[in-house]
């Protein structure tokens, strides 16, 4: 943690890690890792909003939890930026990352892969391998998806790739 931001490792020190090294297909093992990814997410939002920083609502979208959906914002310039988010647990995990999707910003940023999946190769995915299984779903929110988004967002609302969602309803009512 070298390197890193005080603010990103205080928030990092505080997400409860995991201890079962355990994917889809390991049965009861599964849902023991499952029950931990849910502590861990809850801790995660609950600090998240005593923060006022509340930025994004996941949930399984299958019993198995293998699939997951919700939505995640930025706020920039005082406007809320809000997208759809969604990934899949690879049969391999946790030795290997889920993949972040953000369906509606596909094709829209050099950062993303074909269907919306973000690019966390070079910063997120070696620090995800070394902490194998330790970290989680929140981890990868927290240490992936947000630092993409604070990167990202402003440069595609200020290059015009996105719009607010009040600036798109008022330039489709003149």
């Amino acid at each position: 943690m070298e390197g890193w931001d005080p603010n990103t490792k205080s928030t990092l020190t505080q997400i409860p890690l995991l201890t079962t090294k355990a994917g889809p297909r390991d049965g009861a093992a599964w849902t023991t890792r499952l029950k931990e990814e849910y502590k861990s997410l809850i801790a995660y939002t609950q600090m998240n909003k005593s923060n006022d920083n509340d930025w994004f609502r996941i949930s399984a979208s299958n019993p198995e939890g293998t699939r997951w959906t919700g939505k995640c914002w930025y706020v920039y310039n005082l406007l809320k930026y809000e997208f759809d988010l969604q990934f899949d647990i690879p049969v391999t995990y946790p030795s290997t990352a889920p993949e972040l999707e953000l369906p509606q910003l596909d094709g829209k940023t050099q950062k993303m892969y074909r269907g919306g999946k973000i690019c966390l190769t070079v910063h997120f995915k070696p620090l995800w391998a070394k902490n194998c299984p330790r970290f989680g779903i929140a981890h990868a929110l927290c240490l992936g998806l947000a630092p993409w988004l604070a990167a990202e967002v402003p440069i595609l609302v200020d290059s015009g790739l996105i719009k607010h969602k009040d600036d798109a309803t008022t330039s489709a009512e003149s």
